[in-house]
C-alpha cells in the first residue's frame, strides 16, 4: 500500500449511540475505541472514565529488536459551567520487554514510563445540529427528512488546548528532563443519516519543544443499531522523534445507558517498526445531568428568545399566585383548595 493510499484511508469513530443535537445524550457517548476527539463534550455534570487494555509486538528491522508491548490507556472527562465545556485528563502508561538481536546472542531488556499525560479543555464553539432540531422536521415529507442534503456537510467544530507532563529519563519522550508543552486540537464532527459519524481531528502537539509532532485523525463509525457500533479510523503524525501511519478497526457495545465495551486492532504498513496491537476496553458515566440545557443563540435572536423566556417566566407566575383564602387561581379554573 503506497503512502499517499494510507492517506486517504477512511475513519471511524465511535461516538455515540444516539442523537447528538445537543451536548448532554440519554446514552454514553464516548471516544474510544478510535483515539480521536470528537467536537461534543458529555454533557454538564457528567464525570466519565475511559480505560483500556493493549497487547502487541512491535519489529524492527534495522535495529533488529523485537519488543512485546503492554499498554493502559485512561481518561477521565468531565463537563461543567456550561454545555459546551469539557475538561480530561487523558494519558497512557506503556511496559516494553524488549529482545535485541544485533549479538551473537539474544540481549533482553525492560522499559516502562508514561507514554503521555495531558490535562486540557475542549470547547464547542459551533453547533449545526441544534438549529436543526429548532426548525424541527419536515412534517409532510418523509423523504425530505431522510434525504442527504448540502448543509450535512457543515460539521460541529471543537478546539482543544492542553499542557503534557513528561517524566525525565522517559525512554518515549525525545526529551531527557522532566517538561510541560502545550498541546492543540481541531476537532470536527458530522453526523449523518443511516448511523454515520465522521470526525476528523488536527493536531499540534508538544510544539514548543525541540521536537514538535504534527497530524490528523480520521475516523468514520456505523451504528448498525442502537446498541451495536463498528469503525475504521486512520491516524498520521510526524515529528523528527517518530513518524507512523496507523489503521485501527474495531466494535463497540452498549450494555447500559451509562456502560460501553469495546475492542479493536492496531496495524501499520512500514517495518521501522512494524507495529500490530489488539485492546479492549470499557467506558462508563455517573450521570448527574439534571435538565437540558441549550447553547445560547448569539446577537439578536438570542436578546429575543432571553426576552421571550423572560415574559413566559412572568406569566406563569401570574397564573399560578396564591391567594390570603388559601385558593389558588387560575385562568380557565375557577380555583382550587389546597
Amino acid at each position: 500500500m503506497t503512502r499517499i493510499t494510507s492517506l486517504l484511508l477512511p475513519a471511524l469513530f465511535l461516538f455515540s449511540f444516539g442523537p447528538l443535537n445537543a451536548q448532554y445524550t440519554d446514552m454514553i457517548n464516548t471516544n474510544r475505541p478510535g483515539v480521536s476527539q470528537g467536537a461534543f463534550s458529555v454533557g454538564k455534570n457528567v464525570l466519565q472514565f475511559e480505560s483500556g487494555l493493549s497487547y502487541g509486538k512491535e519489529k524492527h528491522e534495522l535495529l533488529e529488536t523485537e519488543t512485546n508491548v503492554f499498554a493502559i490507556d485512561y481518561s477521565v472527562r468531565y463537563g461543567f459551567w456550561r454545555e459546551e465545556l469539557e475538561v480530561s485528563l487523558i494519558g497512557s502508561f506503556q511496559s516494553d520487554n524488549v529482545t535485541d538481536m544485533r549479538g551473537a546472542l539474544p540481549f533482553e531488556y525492560t522499559q516502562r514510563n508514561f507514554r503521555s499525560n495531558t490535562l486540557g479543555a475542549k470547547y464547542l464553539v459551533y453547533d449545526p445540529y441544534r438549529k436543526m432540531e429548532e426548525k424541527g422536521p419536515n412534517l409532510y415529507s418523509w423523504r425530505a427528512n431522510n434525504k442527504w442534503q448540502w448543509k450535512d456537510l457543515i460539521p460541529a467544530v471543537s478546539v482543544y488546548a492542553g499542557a503534557n507532563f513528561d517524566f525525565a529519563d522517559n525512554p518515549f519522550s525525545p526529551e531527557q528532563e522532566s517538561t510541560i508543552s502545550p498541546k492543540v486540537i481541531l476537532s470536527t464532527q458530522n453526523n449523518w443519516i443511516g448511523g454515520f459519524v465522521l470526525v476528523t481531528n488536527i493536531i499540534a502537539d508538544r510544539i514548543t519543544t525541540d521536537f514538535p509532532s504534527y497530524g490528523y485523525i480520521v475516523t468514520l463509525t456505523h451504528a448498525t443499531n442502537d446498541y451495536f457500533s463498528i469503525f475504521v479510523e486512520n491516524q498520521g503524525f510526524k515529528s523528527d522523534f517518530y513518524a507512523d501511519q496507523l489503521l485501527r478497526g474495531g466494535a463497540a457495545a452498549l450494555i447500559s445507558e451509562n456502560l460501553h465495551v469495546d475492542a479493536s486492532v492496531t496495524l501499520n504498513f512500514k517495518d521501522t517498526p512494524s507495529v500490530f496491537y489488539g485492546r479492549i476496553g470499557v467506558a462508563y458515566r455517573f450521570d448527574m445531568h439534571d435538565q437540558d440545557e441549550y447553547i445560547e443563540e448569539k446577537g439578536k435572536k438570542g436578546r429575543d428568545n432571553k426576552r421571550a423566556d423572560k415574559g413566559k417566566k412572568s406569566k406563569k407566575k401570574k397564573k399560578n399566585r396564591k391567594r390570603r383564602d388559601n385558593f389558588v387561581e387560575d385562568e380557565g379554573d375557577g380555583g382550587g383548595l389546597q
